[in-house]
């Protein structure tokens, strides 16, 4: 079994963080999203994986040197420029010579869903003769930030709606970012420009009838924001059951009186005497200084907080970023946008 892993985009909405670094190299629970994704997809016989690469490639490459990912072989895709979602999943699966049904699967989604009974339901409804492919669906509360989609009785997909007011729609099924894939529809997406699979390739086959959709049941998150980034830390801290309460790297110096709560300190950071970090991620080599507090936040790479400083609220700050000592962020993002170079 294979599968495409979408890692090209720019990740604007987790800004600063991703000034430098792809989305999907950034930690969460104390090693790379990407590390997770793979990992679920070997769960459920997944062997080889096409990385699918547009931004800053080589992230993904220097620390994957030999191809190989949470046990699972690695092909490398770069796209010559950006090809929106359908043109990124012709492009790798060209490239990998991917001939056969095959996983897609957006590289910034984290769940315990059952793949394995995905691709079994798709397997059944196209020796049928029905399905072309087939999406994991999820219900959630509020579908605005991401779209609903409908299906009839015997799971076609019967309609999309992108992104419905706040309101509007309640407890609806959303796309999760997990497809199987039959090798012709390969055939529908034009070569050499950008094209969406959303917008353009799955409405086609809405319309044509050969798209279905199953509803699964777990967890499931998209890290496509601060709020969310954080969130995903603190689902799998509190999902390992009787492990630790937070993730502390080897080489990090944590004070003794100091306080860390369900949090996550990388590699070399410093957290000094009676600071406090609390639901929080801390990256390499930062510092966290004597009586600061750090709450529901992202500090980044060798950031430092001042001594007695607050920050709280999903305050994010970049690599290199420097608080003074008193100071007090509450919901803040350091550098802000207007020191980002163009998206």
């Amino acid at each position: 079994m294979r599968a495409v892993v979408l890692v090209g985009g720019l990740g604007t909405r987790l800004r600063p963080l991703t000034l430098r670094t792809p989305k999907q190299m950034l930690p969460v629970a104390g090693r790379p999203m990407i590390e997770h994704v793979v990992a679920h997809l070997a769960d459920h016989g997944v062997d080889e994986v096409v990385l699918s690469l547009g931004y800053r490639p080589d992230a993904f490459t220097a620390s994957y040197p030999d191809a190989t990912c949470a046990g699972v072989r690695l092909v490398y895709a770069v796209e010559p420029e950006p090809l929106d979602t359908a043109g990124a999943i012709r492009f790798a699966a060209a490239h990998a010579g991917i001939d056969e049904r095959f996983l897609v699967v957006n590289g910034d989604v984290l769940s315990d869903l059952d793949l394995s009974e995905l691709v079994s339901l798709h397997d059944a409804v196209h020796h049928g003769g029905g399905a072309e492919a087939t999406i994991q669906l999820v219900g959630v509360e509020d579908p605005s930030p991401y779209g609903a989609v409908s299906t009839d009785a015997s799971g076609r997909v019967t309609a999309f709606v992108e992104k419905p007011p706040s309101g509007e729609i309640a407890d609806a099924a959303i796309n999760a970012g997990y497809y199987v894939l039959e090798p012709q529809v390969l055939e529908r997406i034009p070569e050499g420009r950008r094209v969406n699979i959303e917008r353009e390739t799955f409405p086609a086959m809405v319309a044509e009838g050969v798209l279905y959709a199953t509803v699964g049941k777990g967890w499931w998150i998209d890290v496509g924001t601060p709020e969310r980034y954080v969130q995903a830390s603190l689902d799998l801290l509190d999902r390992a059951g009787d492990g630790p309460p937070s993730v502390v790297a080897p080489s990090a110096m944590v004070a003794t009186t100091a306080t860390v709560s369900r949090s996550v300190l990388g590699p070399g950071c410093r957290i000094g005497r009676n600071a406090r970090v609390e639901d929080s991620i801390v990256f390499s080599r930062a510092v966290i200084g004597n009586g600061a507090t750090v709450r529901r936040s992202v500090i980044g790479a060798a950031a430092v907080v001042g001594d007695a400083a607050t920050v709280a609220d999903l305050s994010v700050l970049g690599n290199g970023t420097e608080v003074d000592g008193g100071a007090e962020l509450v919901g803040a993002i350091l550098p802000g946008p207007e020191t980002w170079p163009a998206a």
